[in-house]
């Protein structure tokens, strides 16, 4: 079979870029990629930067691992092949809503340090924002409300991050939220207090 590759002509030299629908929205686009482990509160954080973001007029759009599971990755599992594409399909779906000047908010345990830098790789370095939601796995454990731990603990539930797979710690984020003993609203306010110079 022939590549078909070849036959694959881009038009990105001839659309609008990002610059124009940034202008148009009045924001600048970026990626912020929330990382952590499950239950660590990446998700609930999102909402309610979204929401906060939202009431000051900026366009954002959230993305989180169980919607997209449920749809555009519901085909994949959890194997490392599985996990990588799964990234992969998210960072390129990350960028078209870049192109289009959207901040996007993401929610994905993202485990390795290889997976997320695939994913600023496809997204680019100055708009990829690494944001390491720090929160003990006790304390993960102890919220939760999925029962997902517990199943892996049991062996339920293979190559379970925390568990029976690894999470290897950001080295290099833009910012760590620390949960343990603050309020939502607390972690939320601090990651919009940082997002705010880079987007307006």
């Amino acid at each position: 079979m022939k590549d078909e590759g070849n036959n694959i002509f881009s038009i990105f030299d001839e659309i609008l870029i990002k610059k124009d629908k940034e202008l148009k929205l009045n924001q600048k686009a970026k990626v912020l990629w929330l990382t952590g482990l499950s239950g660590s509160g990446k998700t609930t954080i999102a909402k309610v930067v979204e929401k906060v973001l939202h009431e000051m007029g900026f366009l954002t759009q959230l993305l989180d691992g169980d919607n997209i599971r449920a749809g555009i990755n519901n085909n994949l599992g959890f194997s490392d092949a599985d996990r990588q594409e799964n990234i992969r399909r998210i960072a390129e779906v990350s960028k078209l809503f870049l192109n289009c000047g959207v901040i996007t908010i993401n929610c994905f345990v993202s485990p390795t340090k290889e997976i997320r830098e695939q994913a600023r790789k496809i997204i680019g370095e100055g708009d990829f924002v690494e944001i390491f939601v720090d929160t003990p796995l006790s304390i993960c454990e102890l919220r939760d409300t999925k029962g997902l731990y517990a199943k892996a603990r049991k062996g339920e539930i293979k190559d379970f991050t925390g568990i029976s797979a690894p999470f290897e710690v950001p080295e290099s984020a833009a910012i760590k939220i620390k949960t343990e003993n603050k309020k939502i609203e607390e972690s939320a306010r601090e990651l919009v207090d940082y997002i705010l110079p880079l987007i307006k």
